[in-house]
């Protein structure tokens, strides 16, 4: 309906509904007419017959005086009923007038409220129409938003597209030319083993001869054969050292004390006392980690920051920036292997990595679609894994900006860690129980182990030969990467793991590992006697994660009432 068409049909139908609401009352109306006209005959009749009753009654009285005739009484008596029955008749026709008027104030009094209903529905109509209006010209607006936003949205995909392919034949060029180099080497070496045999050949020929300048050649010869050969037999050496102490690893005996002797021994101070204590966020702090190279530590938190921490020698502590740009609460820090770069998992299904100097974003990683509880560097600053609750691990090259591959695990990911420098090994624990091994070179996971709750957290030691598990059944599991078994478990009878996200880690020396628990301590065990060695108590609500200082063995803590401590000697 467009136009004034629509008051028009509204009049109309208001027109319509009001003649035949009233159309009922035209009898009444008219007969109320009548009523008074009746009224008015019989007021006059009434004042003729009242002026005839008193001529009537004064010739009677005269007539009786006169002649006493009883005709006349009788006459006057039916004159007498006659006024009395007109004046009763009188009575009921007011009475019914008294009843005819209060109707039609009824009325009026009705068709009043109407016209106030019908002004205040005309008053919605127009201001619904005016709404309407402008909800249309909203409707119109986004629909031109979302045609553009289509069209660049088929951009970016015709980009991506093209730049998937020039990558493609880019990374077919470059496995050739590897390929090639490859190939290239072997024969420079082929070459190389032919030189040095014709080389000695040729000295053993100047040294049979007696030729005395056979005797430089031969002396030059030598020396160059034996530097070779020194440096081959440093090589040997090494080799065999390094074979002598795997294998003395592999074959220390089927018991589990045997097993974790194998673990790098550095000298570590067990931390009992408080360095520094202060509030980190604003609320809940979900993850702490110290920087590999100097005395900084990150904390992430849910007030969507990351923030950095400087651990002055003379107890004082200094926050040297605060990384933002996170749409919700921070789960997971991590710094580079040179602390240049940290990356930051949020619960706002996206990833983000800082550059540590100048704190500023360089990255942002979206594509998951659930919270991402996890994020490591993959062996170098321009790589990052990713484990989320969508049940994917993803792997991001910073170079390109944009997911190279996607790893489907069939469960919710709470941590990961890379087993070796070049990140070609990924270890991730699920919520079903499971701790999964991956090749980033194949799509499935080479294997798994089955624990007896949800895994909350994983950590390497130094040599990468032992992983220490996190278990929802407030159990920290050892495993040997060599073997795929678990070589002990710790617990203790006051021991709670506090979230679904606790961490746990390995002490620098690899022979203490610290978590937190649900009562607000933090547990410190000796990896190998077993021995719980100190409750740290400082917190006053559960401690959620723990990180040592790789150097100076300093251990930080963080719990769910936004407090952090530096445990140890400053």
């Amino acid at each position: 309906m467009e136009g004034g068409d629509w008051r028009n049909n509204i009049i109309s139908e208001l027109q319509a509904r009001n003649k035949r609401e009233t159309s009922s009352f035209q009898d009444i109306i008219a007969f109320q007419s009548r009523l008074f006209d009746n009224v008015s005959t019989l007021k006059n009749e009434n004042l003729q017959l009242t002026l005839l009753n008193e001529r009537i009654r004064f010739s009677s009285t005269e007539s009786v005086l006169n002649s006493g005739g009883g005709a006349s009484n009788e006459r006057i008596q039916a004159l007498e009923q006659k006024i009395l029955s007109q004046q009763e008749e009188l009575t009921s026709l007011h009475r019914r007038r008294g009843e005819s008027s209060q109707q039609i104030i009824n009325l009026n009094a009705r068709v009043h409220d109407l016209e106030k209903s019908l002004q205040a529905k005309d008053l919605i109509i127009s201001e619904n129409t005016a709404l309407i209006a402008s909800l249309r010209a909203e409707i119109q607006m986004y629909e031109t938003n979302m045609t553009e936003l289509q069209g660049l949205n088929q951009v970016l995909r015709d980009e991506h597209q093209a730049l998937q392919i020039a990558f493609a034949a880019i990374e077919d060029k470059l496995r050739k030319a590897q390929d090639e180099n490859r190939s290239l080497v072997e024969r420079l070496i082929k070459y190389k083993a032919k030189d040095a045999d014709k080389m000695n050949e040729e000295n053993e020929h100047f040294l049979k001869s007696g030729n005395p300048s056979a005797f430089f050649i031969n002396t030059f010869g030598r020396v160059s054969f034996g530097k070779k050969s020194d440096k081959v037999r440093k090589e040997l050496e090494e080799a065999c050292k390094e074979s002598g102490s795997r294998s003395s690893a592999g074959s220390g005996g089927s018991t589990d004390e045997k097993i974790i002797d194998s673990l790098p021994y550095y000298a570590t101070t067990l931390p009992t006392k408080v360095a520094l204590r202060f509030d980190a966020h604003d609320g809940e702090v979900n993850a702490v980690k110290w920087s590999p190279t100097d005395h900084l530590v990150a904390t992430g938190g849910a007030d969507r920051k990351v923030k950095l921490w400087n651990v002055s020698k003379i107890g004082v502590i200094e926050c040297k920036g605060t990384l933002v740009g996170s749409n919700a609460g921070v789960m997971s820090v991590d710094f580079d292997a040179t602390g240049a770069y940290i990356v930051g998992a949020s619960n706002d299904f996206a990833s983000r990595v800082w550059t540590v100097s100048d704190q500023r974003l360089r990255h942002t990683l979206t594509g998951h679609s659930g919270k991402v509880m996890a994020a490591k560097f993959l062996g170098e600053p321009t790589k990052v894994i990713t484990g989320s609750h969508d049940r994917t691990l993803k792997i991001w090259d910073l170079r390109s900006r944009m997911c190279t591959e996607t790893k489907f695990a069939g469960s919710s990911c709470n941590d990961l860690v890379t087993s070796d420098g070049a990140g070609s090994t990924i270890i991730s624990g699920h919520f079903d129980k499971r701790i999964r091994f991956w090749d980033i070179r194949t799509e499935m996971s080479a294997n798994h182990i089955m624990l007896q709750g949800k895994v909350t957290s994983l950590d390497l030691s130094r040599d990468s030969n032992y992983l220490l598990a996190c278990v929802r059944d407030d159990t920290i599991q050892l495993i040997d990467l060599r073997m795929n078994t678990i070589v002990r478990s710790f617990s203790h009878e006051s021991f709670k793991v506090g979230c679904d996200w606790s961490r746990a880690a390995f002490g620098p020396a690899g022979r203490l590992l610290a978590v937190g628990a649900a009562d607000g301590a933090a547990y410190v065990w000796n990896t190998h006697s077993g021995r719980l060695e100190a409750v740290l108590k400082d917190h006053q609500s559960a401690v959620t994660a723990v990180s040592w200082h790789s150097q100076s063995g300093l251990l930080a803590s963080v719990d769910r009432g936004k407090r952090a401590v530096i445990w140890g000697d400053l």
